[in-house]
């Protein structure tokens, strides 16, 4: 069992830098939109003062057994293209980059885009890093014995671009790149009892041990009807997609996949109280490398279970979620979720579902806009536990 530790460097700190975001709950629901969101042909509103952009860096410092201590910063752009908050909501992106006592280098760049009107919707990842992981297997009863670790370099890029059609309806497409490079697998393996065996990489076919590279595109639906797409307190969210890899291309690998992800945000007696809900499922057909296989676990699905500790060619998750306002700038969460991978679909069964969950406090540092910083702990299936810090709401 490996527990993920992860601090804040300060909150003290963070206050500070926070202080210029200071604004009331009213304040806060005036940058909702209204339900449908149609181009505005009137002349704009007058600029709100209120309503200015914000570009606050945040110390980032945690510790886990993969990287040691780790030291960055994260750069937290939240705007909004136009001046009526009542047909565009506000864009955020998320820049963030450490460096750790192991010599491993992460690099991340994730943005959501609502153009003027929200006539567009851009939205998307850029990634960079050069992190170990521990591999268990392929399927759904892999064992904690078998943990083997691995590494490599990966570079992801990931976006999408989508139009409005009607109402909070995009439809577009989405283009995603992986490059996975300079695989290392540690030999031999040595479980709790004392015996070894290869790693379990070696299981796979030896092509999955060299450099590969994904390529896909694919239609992607949406439909965001989120009052605040950083930290919801009510609305719905929905994304159908597909994304098909082929040589053509430029794949190694030739497979598809489904997604669907569909949220649900509800007030429970004021904003003092948000319930969120969403199911998760990722299908696929074709030759899927172990990388690109659905995983369960890590910072965002199923916190509580190790990322990858359960990875298969199918996957079905549900994780609810209650959050409070405490006081000053904090509020509580507690989450509770049931996942399952497999590899085909007719092998899921109702009985064997991987159960996580746990609690945690978040710190809203922009208060203007609803950004939390969260620290949350959670247990799981699979003898699994990790701290998780996240910048914004898991879901």
């Amino acid at each position: 069992m490996h527990t993920r530790y992860t601090t804040l460097l300060s909150l003290s700190l963070l206050a500070q830098l926070a202080q210029a975001q200071n604004t009331s709950p009213a304040d806060s629901l005036a940058t909702t939109p209204a339900a449908v969101a149609p181009a505005s042909t009137l002349p704009e509103p007058p600029k709100d003062p209120r309503d200015k952009p914000s570009f606050i860096p945040a110390p980032v410092f945690f510790y886990q057994p993969e990287t040691g201590f780790a030291l960055g910063a994260a750069f937290l752009p939240v705007w909004r293209f136009g001046r009526d908050s009542t047909t565009t909501r506000k864009s955020n992106a998320r820049l963030i980059g450490w460096y750790s006592q192991k010599k491993q280098t992460s690099l991340q760049l994730l943005h959501n885009v609502f153009t003027r009107d929200e006539r567009w919707l851009l939205t998307g990842e850029i990634s960079y890093y050069d992190y170990p992981i521990f591999f268990y297997g392929i399927g759904n009863d892999t064992k904690t014995r078998d943990e083997s670790e691995i590494s490599y370099q990966l570079l992801t890029f990931d976006q999408r671009v989508l139009k409005n059609v009607v109402g909070r309806w995009f439809l577009g497409a989405r283009y995603r790149l992986t490059d996975l490079r300079n695989i290392q697998v540690d030999e031999p393996l040595t479980n709790d009892e004392g015996s070894q065996r290869p790693n379990l990489l070696y299981d796979l076919p030896a092509r999955q041990r060299e450099n590969t590279m994904v390529s896909g595109l694919g239609p992607s639906l949406i439909h965001d009807g989120r009052d605040n797409i950083l930290n919801t307190y009510r609305g719905h969210y929905l994304e159908l997609q597909g994304l098909f890899n082929t040589k053509g291309l430029g794949s190694d690998y030739t497979f598809t996949r489904y997604i669907l992800d569909a949220r649900h945000f509800e007030q429970l007696g004021g904003t003092n109280t948000i319930w969120a809900s969403q199911l998760y499922a990722q299908f696929h057909n074709g030759d899927v490398p172990f990388r690109e296989l659905a995983t369960l676990g890590g910072a965002n699905l199923l916190r509580g279970i190790y990322e990858g500790r359960f990875r298969g060619r199918q996957l079905v998750a549900l994780q609810t979620e209650l959050r409070k306002h405490l006081f000053w700038r904090i509020n509580g969460a507690a989450f509770v979720g049931v996942g399952q991978v497999a590899n085909h679909l007719d092998d899921l069964r109702f009985t064997e579902f991987n159960v996580a969950g746990g609690a945690g406090l978040r710190f809203q540092f922009n208060r203007r806009d609803r950004l939390n910083i969260r620290l949350d702990y959670g247990v799981g299936s699979g003898k699994s536990s990790g701290l998780y810090f996240g910048v914004s709401e898991a879901f």
